[in-house]
């Protein structure tokens, strides 16, 4: 394994990691709904209590239909931390699975079933890659404390890093608790890998003057010594689904229904969000349309499956995505096929566990530190 510069532990790429996890057979390629769902329902009726399956937000209604809990990755998380199932199907991405399996009980299995379900974002802040600029941004800075903070979408190896440098993971709703904790505790934040929510989490506390972007390998960007001069350094990283919303989606439909409201997730770029009516994490937006009276207009800034299961889910509210037929899903949740999911269930059935995620015994306890130090804020 690669030797890290800055860290105890041991890791590698996401590339290298996860490459002996299995596709799906030919078999499995062609089912049709009908007899994909009857197989999935006999299935989980042969393995009862024995198996929970969660369904991220932003599945697919083949998946989501079938989810014993549907949720945020965290919320999807803690379910399965609660419940007795020996078996935890993540209907979700790489990260997702890793999170269940840091806070679950060892004697938990916790599968993904698709090899392909990796988060671009979470690939853009590797824990090697940010190793080596940590000991670059810190050698810039060493007279001072610098604490890092990575959001819940990345993978548990950077979690554990941050953990070791003192610094905690975030969500998109206690993003700005994280930033407040680590002001206390040092002098700089460097935010990762979304550096919309950490612009976003800036301006939400008044530091917006603060920001600094870093691209530690861009030849044309900033040098280290020049953003340590800032208070918030943002990685450069982003969500490919939320940074293609723009202001102009929500200028247009404005000008088509002045009638409609607009919520969009803080992942988005900062006009965007400067110019919806609520902002907030994928619970909020569940929750503006489940408390919006019958009969008002929705627009939805996020990705486009928990547009269509709010419109399904609340017939009394129109619920749009904001950027219509352009909107697209995220490619990384779309790995998460309902014909793999009727493969991974048979497997089970048959006493063979597929494509099982496993944390790392150390990183899995300073990822868990990561996440403590988050629940006390």
């Amino acid at each position: 394994m690669p030797e890290m510069e800055t860290a105890q532990f041991e890791t590698d790429l996401s590339l290298f990691k996860y490459d002996n996890l299995e596709q799906l057979p030919p078999a499995y390629r062609d089912l049709e709904e009908a007899e994909r769902t009857e197989r999935i329902e006999a299935a989980l009726a042969e393995l009862g209590d024995d198996v929970v399956i969660l369904g991220h937000n932003y599945q697919r209604r083949e998946i989501v239909e079938h989810a014993d809990f549907v949720g945020d990755s965290y919320q999807l998380s803690k379910e399965a931390a609660n419940a007795d199932a020996d078996y935890v199907i993540f209907g979700g991405v790489t990260f997702m699975a890793e999170s269940a399996d840091i806070i679950t009980d060892d004697s938990q299995s916790v599968i993904l079933p698709s090899m392909e379900a990796s988060c671009p974002m979470a690939g853009m802040a590797e824990a090697l890659q940010v190793d080596a600029a940590w000991a670059e941004i810190t050698g810039a800075a060493p007279d001072e404390e610098i604490i890092p903070i990575t959001y819940m979408n990345s993978y548990a190896d950077l979690k554990a890093f941050c953990a070791e440098q003192g610094g905690l993971v975030c969500t998109s709703s206690n993003a700005h608790k994280a930033f407040e904790y680590a002001f206390e505790k040092g002098d700089k934040v460097l935010f990762l890998p979304d550096k919309h929510l950490g612009e976003n989490t800036a301006y939400r506390l008044g530091m917006e003057d603060e920001i600094a972007e870093w691209d530690p390998w861009d030849p044309e960007g900033k040098a280290a010594s020049e953003v340590v001069a800032n208070d918030i350094v943002l990685w450069d990283g982003y969500c490919q689904v939320h940074e293609r919303f723009s202001e102009s989606h929500i200028e247009d439909l404005r000008e088509r229904r002045p009638d409609a409201n607009v919520v969009v997730h803080p992942e988005c770029r900062r006009e965007v969000v400067e110019a919806a009516d609520v902002v907030g994490s994928t619970s909020t937006i569940c929750e503006t349309v489940e408390n919006a009276e019958p009969g008002d207009t929705w627009a939805i800034g996020t990705e486009i499956h928990l547009a269509k299961h709010l419109d399904r889910w609340h017939p009394e509210v129109e619920v749009l995505p904001l950027c219509g037929d352009a909107c697209m899903d995220c490619n990384a949740m779309r790995q998460i096929d309902p014909n793999y999911l009727t493969w991974v269930l048979e497997e089970l059935v048959e006493g063979r566990e597929r494509n099982v995620i496993e944390v790392a015994p150390e990183e899995k306890e300073l990822a868990q530190v990561a996440l403590d130090r988050m629940l006390e804020i």
